[in-house]
């Protein structure tokens, strides 16, 4: 078999230097690094909806969603049918998703990288040929205190989705994640609840599913009768698993929501804030909660609101518009820099008065002569 092997991103990773973190990829194989890291950050924290595909989500204001001047990134099958993502990213094999939202070209699209040569559904397109998708690389070796990833190190991968798109939206520099139907947990139905209730057996709210049932299966409660009772709804859009997979799957979002908690003051460091919109949430014991209305007018405050902004007048008025009573301001250069420099320093751990100490780093400058080295074919199977 052959693939393509970047040459300079072996020596970039040889130096302790990482390539671009999100690429496309070819159907030959040939890598094409996209430099997409912190395209989304501004002068203060970048708001973003996260929409995961709880039950609660088809109860909220999805229309002041849809309003607000913020983007919305979706995961998985969340929001189908309800709300079109801008940004999308899934975890799950390419096949449990639909073909629009691979050849949508408005949404942005990060797949891992074992995607990519995957058939898009109903379809003979390749997962990389895509528009607007990215691939992206992953770690398993990454701790709590390390989250979110730093630089372009590789996205964390602790086989959630939900982890993966926070990881991927501090990349590309939002810093305020409004958590939007990530409920977080699946409760028994309520025909199952009055059953166990007549046995002593109460639920509690956001227990672990397993334990309600190790309950009702002590208090004499078999688990026919369970699976025949089932859950409430464990998705807002038109999908259903068994009993014993819903216990997985509550159990899995039971330790989602205690990895995060665990993270709150690595995200701390990092300047990364959650925020959940999703009432009855898991972390809303964890996290600062808001409606989205407030969550909206949150954003329309440090935004502004499209739809209240007036036209008339704006192609005839020459004057800068200022916030009222600002003060004077005046731009003034960092010291000790260059009068005749115009671009950012690269870089470099050198020491020295600042004046082209990045240009003497031989460091810099091999890193420089690094990435401009082309991709070289590589037959790794090929018998010497």
């Amino acid at each position: 078999m052959t693939r393509i092997v970047s040459g300079h991103r072996i020596l970039l990773s040889c130096l302790g230097m990482n390539a671009p973190m999100f690429y496309r990829r070819a159907t030959d194989g040939t890598r094409l690094q996209v430099p997409l890291e912190n395209q989304y950050a501004g002068p203060v924290a970048t708001p973003c909806w996260l929409i995961g595909a709880g039950p609660s989500l088809s109860k909220l204001d999805l229309d002041e969603i849809s309003r607000s001047p913020a983007s919305r990134f979706g995961v998985n099958l969340a929001g189908s049918g309800l709300i079109r993502p801008d940004l999308w990213t899934s975890y799950d094999p390419t096949v449990r998703f639909h073909r629009s939202i691979y050849l949508d070209s408005s949404v942005i699209k990060f797949v891992h990288e074992s995607r990519a040569m995957d058939l898009i559904p109903e379809t003979t397109y390749k997962v990389c040929d895509a528009p607007n998708l990215y691939l992206i690389d992953r770690t398993q070796t990454r701790g709590f205190h390390e989250f979110p990833g730093q630089s372009n190190s590789p996205i964390t991968d602790w086989q959630d989705s939900l982890i993966q798109a926070i990881d991927i939206a501090y990349r590309l520099g939002f810093r305020e994640l409004y958590l939007t139907g990530c409920d977080l947990w699946i409760a028994p139905s309520r025909a199952w609840r009055r059953a166990a209730a007549t046995l002593g057996v109460v639920y509690q709210p956001r227990e672990p599913l397993g334990d309600f049932v190790h309950r009702c299966e002590h208090a004499g409660m078999e688990r026919a009768r369970m699976e025949e009772l089932n859950t409430g709804p464990q998705y807002h859009f038109d999908e259903c698993k068994s009993l014993s997979a819903a216990i997985q799957t509550d159990a899995h979002y039971f330790r989602v929501a205690q990895t995060l908690r665990l993270c709150r003051r690595a995200m701390g460091l990092a300047g990364l804030k959650l925020i959940s919109v999703t009432p009855g949430s898991r972390l809303n014991d964890h996290f600062p909660f808001l409606s989205v209305h407030q969550a909206a007018r949150r954003i329309l405050d440090q935004t502004g609101d499209p739809t209240r902004e007036q036209t008339r007048g704006r192609y005839s008025t020459l004057q800068t518009r200022h916030p009222l009573q600002t003060s004077p301001m005046r731009d003034v250069r960092p010291h000790f820099w260059p009068a005749a420099k115009t671009d950012l320093p690269q870089k470099s751990n050198a020491v020295g008065n600042g004046k082209g100490t990045a240009l003497r780093d031989p460091l810099v400058r091999l890193r420089q002569a690094v990435e401009e080295l082309p991709e070289v074919p590589i037959d790794l199977n090929a018998e010497e």
